[in-house]
């Protein structure tokens, strides 16, 4: 027996309070939280319920009544169905600001410390940065044709996107160009995503296809690649099975000016999807680790040398560890192609037990660098003091576990927490990447 929908609430007026970690705008009606998309703190707005549940309702703005003064209007005209991004609708010194709040707060709540000082926000360019990203892909039949880019708010759906202002232009300025040739393919309902893989110079489009193409769907496939400068390639399995179509295969890759350095990639490699704050993350990481020409130092979920190479070019030696034996095969290389013999790189499950036989582990090191994902380095904060490590920089995708681990490094572990800052990987979203120096 099916359950009745829940009747909403009629529209009403309220006052937003704050933003969320997600960028949501917060109110409380007769007591009960209410989380309104769209709306800023500090506004008065006329909300539409779209959803009701026992401990928090959900909402979005059907009309601005007052405005914050760090409203702006959107750039991109899907911004509000996307869901792509959280926060155009905010100044981007604000949209900084909410960031550093954000990080500050889960410091103060989670971690129980607070930096010495806080480090000023990395930024870079804001719009057309994205060089990595997964696109999905769908025929709409109610639509009549088929659509690519991202989900929209808060459900499955896909967005029906005619460009995407974050994604780098060559790609953003071309989804409709990109559905129009699936439309034409035999297997235009087999291939559900694209993924994009940028460097500084050729773009790789990945599709993927859960149905072998006709030689005319790659003829296809092939001519969109050579009239808009796309390199084609196609998944029909794991991520083993991505092959290039004839004559589309190109080595990518991406420079770190500063440091004498260029890091190749396949198009499935972990890379970080804005470049130009990429570069600007290395230089703060090596401004603040501060190796020397005498220091070993240890980098931890090293990926493919992102920190190593540049660490190597200014220190004794360096000590790159990550689980991946596919992206520490390409680090080692990473550091043949840019002449660098004082590296040597491990593979060791760093979210798990690690083991003293390891030959890393019975190395000392002055300093380390640490990248982990968004679960953090929880399994391996316990071996920093023991491998000698005295000046530590963590890079963290999720201030959350970088709190948390904070907690422990300073409250268990016996380092102080230096410096933090936030860094704005992802513009116009509510994503916080942040940086933290700690030493003993």
């Amino acid at each position: 027996m099916s359950r009745k929908p829940k009747t909403l609430p009629a529209p009403i007026e309220a006052e937003i309070q704050t933003l969320t970690h997600e960028g949501r705008g917060l109110t409380r009606v007769d007591g009960k939280t209410v989380f309104v998309d769209g709306a800023l703190p500090g506004e008065r707005v006329r909300l539409r319920y779209t959803r009701v549940q026992r401990r928090f309702d959900e909402a979005e703005v059907e009309e601005v009544l007052t405005a914050s003064p760090d409203r702006i209007e959107p750039k991109c005209a899907h911004f509000g169905v996307c869901g792509g991004c959280a926060l155009q609708h905010l100044n981007p010194e604000a949209q900084i600001r909410v960031k550093h709040d954000s990080l500050a707060d889960v410091f103060e709540r989670i971690g129980k410390v607070t930096p010495e000082r806080w480090l000023d926000p990395l930024t870079a360019e804001s719009w057309g940065y994205r060089r990595k990203a997964r696109l999905g892909v769908r025929h709409v039949v109610k639509k009549g044709r088929t659509l690519v880019g991202f989900r929209e708010r808060r459900n499955s759906f896909l967005a029906d996107l005619r460009r995407c202002e974050v994604l780098h232009p060559q790609v953003g300025e071309r989804l409709e160009t990109l559905a129009a040739t699936i439309e034409t393919l035999s297997i235009r309902d087999h291939v559900p995503q694209i993924e994009m893989a940028m460097g500084d110079g050729p773009c790789v489009l990945v599709f993927r296809v859960m149905q072998t193409p006709t030689p005319e769907d790659e003829a296809r496939l092939l001519e969109l690649g050579q009239r808009e400068g796309f390199h084609i390639y196609l998944q029909d399995g794991g991520i083993d099975s991505i092959r290039p179509l004839p004559g589309q295969e190109v080595a990518l890759s991406y420079s770190l000016p500063n440091h004498g350095v260029e890091i190749g990639f396949l198009p499935s490699d972990f890379t970080q999807v804005n470049l130009e704050l990429n570069r600007r993350m290395v230089d703060q990481a090596l401004d603040l680790l501060a190796p020397e020409s005498d220091d070993a130092v240890l980098d931890l979920f090293c990926g493919l040398g992102n920190f190593t190479l540049p660490l190597a070019r200014r220190s004794a030696e360096v000590v790159g560890v990550e689980g991946d034996a596919g992206l520490v095969e390409r680090a080692c290389a990473n550091a043949e192609r840019n002449g660098l013999t004082n590296v040597q790189f491990h593979v060791a499950d760093l979210q798990a037990e690690l083991s003293t036989a390891a030959p890393w582990t019975q190395q000392r090191f002055t300093k380390a660098l640490i990248d982990p994902p968004r679960s953090g380095a929880w399994e391996v904060l316990d071996w920093l003091p023991r491998l000698g490590v005295e000046r530590l920089v963590y890079v963290s995708c999720y201030p959350t576990t970088l709190a948390r681990d904070a907690d422990r490094l300073v409250n268990e572990l016996g380092y102080r927490l230096r410096a933090a800052g936030v860094m704005d990987m992802f513009p116009h979203t509510s994503h916080v990447e942040s940086m933290a120096l700690f030493e003993r």
